[in-house]
């Protein structure tokens, strides 16, 4: 009621207001957030990228590998010219708004694109602690690419 008068689209109108915050998307990190988080940063330009996509609930996840040529070690030590990281794209696929949660990484890199890639091998990677102890080099989540232009 507004100056003693009903309005009935009132509380149709109350989601909206308060919904974009249940839904904000995960901020992008800084250069020095990036830095800290990540274990391994290197350069390099995208040799290939490899992906495949799999359904998880109402998410169709495309996972990603690219395999990149390195031509800079800025932190860590990574043994070989090459090194394979992974990333991820997902898409709702459920009826409605998705539930809240992570977005996809941007940005992707593209073949035969130079980058600074911000990894974590086997340490928190910007979205999970646990899935990350296996050994590979995850993108910092949410924005570890960044594209170098030459």
């Amino acid at each position: 009621m507004i100056n003693g008068k009903t309005i009935p689209f009132l509380p149709a109108l109350l989601p909206l207001v308060f919904l974009p915050s249940i839904w904000a998307a995960k901020a992008q990190s800084s250069k020095e957030q990036l830095e800290k988080i990540a274990t391994h940063v290197v350069v390099g330009k995208v040799q290939a990228i490899y992906s495949h996509k799999e359904r998880e609930g109402r998410f169709e996840y495309d996972r990603t590998v690219a395999e990149v040529k390195v031509e800079k070690v800025e932190k860590g030590k990574v043994s070989g010219g090459l090194v394979y990281v992974r990333y991820w794209s997902r898409e709702w696929k459920g009826l409605g708004l998705p539930p809240p949660g992570g977005q996809s990484y941007g940005p992707q890199p593209k073949k035969g694109q130079t980058c600074r890639f911000y990894l974590a091998c086997n340490a928190y990677d910007g979205w999970s602690k646990d899935q990350n102890q296996d050994g590979g080099y995850n993108v910092v989540y949410v924005n570890g690419v960044q594209p170098i232009e030459k």
